[in-house]
């Protein structure tokens, strides 16, 4: 089937039709990107497209976006709002022009106040949470959707491979940070995935640590990079821990069992396995060895528009993850006051297995600096 705008459209259509609801609407953000092939600001200003089951869409679009709305080639009705004037009457004229009696949201995207909007111009309007139906269109990657990760994962490799070449001993970790984000644009990216994570030594046992202004990096320090350039709507998601001229025996036999997790992860991954199977493998291993107190983190979580997203790959969650999914591995190990250590790969399910996203090397690495 061709990816035209009334094909993705009609997705969310059919959506509406399995939670028995008059329609789906969406606002800005990746679904709203994914379905119009177009990416817009919401800010202040409500922005709202709603996809009934069994008519035309229509739209509540702030004026001041009429231009570049043209280029998205939808054809149903608009309701434009001014600043001036508000947009009280835009959402009156769309539930009238709609006549719908319930309506499926984002309830992970969609504000308040836009739902405030909508009840006001029709109060006995039935609006429930579809998040993760609707969010569950992009869990299966195009062809597409999977050559810009893989763009985004290339970018990503290259500014770490060029960042590593830089780093010296007495540097901070925000210099470090510094140098990565400006590798990362240099090689293409369209922007962050998120705020990366620089962090060395007791800093590199916070999962979500924020480089310092004040730490200098020592000889025997673990260097943990969790990072992703965006391109093209896309994000890379990468973990790689590196050492500094030497590391303990501890630090080997932890990166070790780390590095085992993961693998055991990728080695039973193909369409059909649940998400829960995943998480097992690789939490199995790292439950079995002497460092079992050090866990803090489930395996992963799906990754495409958002650097978060469905499938959450946990313990519990059965959801079978069928070809075309991509999820990221990143089991860790960190104990706090000491260091961590994460190793993460961004993993595309195919029907008889799996292909890493990533290629840059798991090996263990001693940089010389």
């Amino acid at each position: 089937m061709p990816d035209t705008l009334s094909t993705r459209l009609r997705a969310y259509a059919e959506v509406a039709g399995q939670l028995d609801v008059d329609a789906v609407a969406l606002v800005p953000g990746p679904n709203f990107s994914r379905a119009l092939g177009q990416s817009f600001m919401s800010m202040e200003r409500p922005f709202l497209v709603v996809i009934p089951a069994d008519k035309p869409p229509a739209a509540i679009v702030p004026n001041l976006e009429l231009g570049s709305w043209r280029h998205v080639g939808f054809d149903g009705a608009v309701f434009d709002w001014k600043d001036q004037t508000g947009y009280d009457a835009a959402f009156a004229g769309l539930m009238d022009h709609l006549n719908i009696k319930s309506l499926a949201v984002e309830g992970q995207v969609m504000r308040v106040f836009v739902h405030h909007a909508l009840k006001t111009a029709q109060p006995d309007l039935r609006i429930i949470d579809g998040e993760r139906e609707i969010s569950g269109l992009r869990m299966i990657k195009t062809p597409q959707d999977v050559a810009a990760l893989r763009k985004a994962v290339d970018i990503s490799e290259r500014a770490l491979h060029r960042t590593l070449d830089t780093v010296k001993l007495g540097q901070s970790e925000k210099q470090i940070e510094q140098m990565l984000i400006r590798m990362i644009f240099e090689e293409g990216a369209d922007g962050l995935a998120f705020v990366p994570i620089v962090a060395a030594g007791d800093n590199s046992a916070q999962p979500h640590a924020h480089a310092r202004h004040d730490y200098k990096v020592k000889a025997g320090d673990a260097l943990l990079f969790d990072f992703g350039a965006q391109y093209d709507g896309f994000s890379a998601d990468i973990t790689r821990t590196v050492f500094l001229n030497h590391l303990s025996d501890e630090a080997r036999d932890v990166y070790d069992t780390v590095l085992r997790a993961n693998l055991a992860g990728l080695a039973v991954t193909r369409a059909g396995v649940t998400a829960h199977e995943i998480d097992d493998a690789v939490i199995g291993v790292l439950e079995a060895s002497p460092y079992a107190d050090r866990i803090r983190t489930k395996t992963g979580h799906g990754l495409g528009r958002e650097v978060h997203e469905a499938p959450y790959i946990m313990r519990g969650n059965m959801m079978a993850l069928p070809a075309g999914t991509v999820y990221t591995n990143e089991p860790g190990l960190y104990e706090l006051g000491n260091f961590g250590v994460r190793i993460e790969d961004d993993v595309l399910v195919t029907e008889d297995g799996y292909e890493t996203l990533t290629r840059f090397p798991k090996e263990l690495m001693v940089i010389p600096c």
